[in-house]
């Protein structure tokens, strides 16, 4: 199959998107085709790899489950029927997310709104991160969501009873950060920011 050549003014659909072989990555968000950033820096790798061993560990024998990126998230319209492909148009790869719901996951990823989504940022992804896609998992339901900077910050966000998120607190490596929708896990950041950069 030829490698199709999209057009960046036209929405797409998630059906179009399992059409598609590209060796970058990307993903669609309303429509709207993002391509994924670069490999990222040696930092996001390890914060990534420190946090995913974390919840791994803890979740095991446990009924939720973590995933990382490559991991496709179907996120349907509120008026969309989720077993028709042509009518998501929303398809995201979190960094990590942890899935509570048995019934979201399928051999495809996850269909439905993750608990969980942690976005580790880098300078290309930091305004997509911190805006589009926050209002996305906003919107979408997602009830906790962090935005990680390698320089030694966890932004966290939690959504409140009207649907909208919340800043729950800012923490770097000094502290210990309780997880809201896994009651009884408590990270020490001191094990995720073991490097100490001083850019990201």
């Amino acid at each position: 199959m030829a490698t199709p050549i999209l057009d960046l003014n036209r929405l797409y659909s998630y059906a179009d998107y399992l059409q598609w072989q590209f060796e970058e990555s990307l993903e669609l968000i309303r429509g709207q085709v993002f391509w994924m950033s670069p490999a990222p820096k040696r930092q996001h790798q390890d914060i990534a790899r420190e946090l995913s061993s974390i919840f791994s560990q803890y979740l095991k024998n446990k009924p939720c489950k973590v995933y990382f990126a490559p991991f496709d998230v179907r996120l349907p319209a509120q008026a969309a029927d989720n077993s028709k492909a042509d009518q998501i148009t929303t398809v995201v790869q979190p960094d990590i997310c942890v899935v509570c719901d048995p019934a979201k996951l399928d051999d495809r990823g996850c269909l439905g709104a993750p608990d969980l989504i942690i976005e580790i940022v880098s300078p290309s992804t930091a305004a997509k991160d911190t805006g589009i896609k926050f209002e996305l998992y906003e919107s979408a339901g997602v009830a906790e969501y962090w935005i990680v900077y390698p320089v030694g910050t966890i932004h966290v966000y939690w959504l409140d009873e009207k649907g909208k998120y919340y800043q729950a607190g800012i923490y770097s490596k000094l502290h210990h950060l309780e997880v809201k929708t896994l009651p009884g896990l408590t990270i020490e950041l001191a094990q995720v920011f073991v490097d100490d950069p001083s850019t990201f």
